[in-house]
């Protein structure tokens, strides 16, 4: 049986973030364990994005230590930073794609920086992918401007998928999606979690995302943890945020 020290994919302790003379995280902790989807909800600039950035190492924190899959990541030498970080994938907004790329060559980014590989098997895993997220093989050959916001969502999740990676960090994935749209790509990130045993770090501010597919719930608050846990104990949190957050009047999708 595994201990609870093996099962974690990210532990982060004493985190401290800032801007300036901006404080955004004050010893902030958090575990995240290996399969499961892990949503992180806060106000608005209460820091999610800013956590997710300093877990891939976009943003060097002040203090505090940052361990993913077992390795500190403030001692991670130069060289072997990006052979690692081929071990996550991350969809930023709105799908962050190139737009003077096709989705294709967008997909091919990361494989061209991390492999040598022929033209014929970058398209091979490039229409592989694709399908795995649900679009068709001719999208590749598609500029972003072409795609429907969920489109272009798929296409950068695809992206976020092709070096078969163990981590997805997901940055509101839903914000702009219609709710049919929504309900579709949430249920997408669980069939891949559970068909590619993903651990899955999810950035949201959407009630029906948390209640759909996250296994655990981890809320933010001036500039801490405040509660993580199933969304069922976090709900009943006795905390003013959290209470007004889940059982406001557009807490309502998630009443027992």
């Amino acid at each position: 049986m595994k201990s609870v020290a093996n099962n974690i994919a990210i532990r982060i302790r004493g985190l401290m973030t800032g801007f300036d003379d901006h404080i955004v995280h004050n010893n902030l902790d958090l575990d995240v364990y290996k399969g499961e989807i892990l949503g992180v909800v806060g106000g608005s600039g209460s820091g999610k994005s800013v956590l997710l950035k300093a877990i891939i190492g976009l943003i060097v924190p002040r203090a505090g230590t940052i361990e993913v899959l077992d390795q500190d990541m403030s001692k991670i030498s130069l060289e072997k930073q990006g052979e690692f970080g081929s071990r996550w994938g991350v969809l930023f907004q709105d799908g962050a794609l190139f737009s003077s790329l096709t989705v294709g060559e967008n997909i091919q980014v990361p494989i061209r920086e991390n492999m040598k590989l022929s033209r014929e098997i970058m398209d091979e895993v490039t229409f592989l992918k694709l399908s795995f997220v649900g679009l068709k093989p001719e999208v590749a050959f598609k500029y972003p401007s072409d795609l429907s916001g969920g489109m272009r969502k798929r296409a950068g999740l695809a992206r976020a998928l092709v070096l078969d990676p163990e981590l997805l960090f997901l940055d509101e994935p839903t914000a702009g999606l219609d709710p049919i749209g929504a309900a579709r790509f949430d249920a997408l990130i669980r069939e891949l979690k559970e068909a590619l045993g993903l651990t899955v770090f999810l950035v949201t501010h959407d009630l029906d995302t948390l209640h759909a597919v996250c296994d655990r719930v981890a809320v933010l608050y001036d500039g801490r943890i405040v509660v993580a846990g199933p969304l069922k104990d976090v709900k009943r949190f006795d905390h003013p945020w959290v209470q007004d957050y889940f059982n406001g009047p557009r807490g309502r999708v998630l009443a027992d």
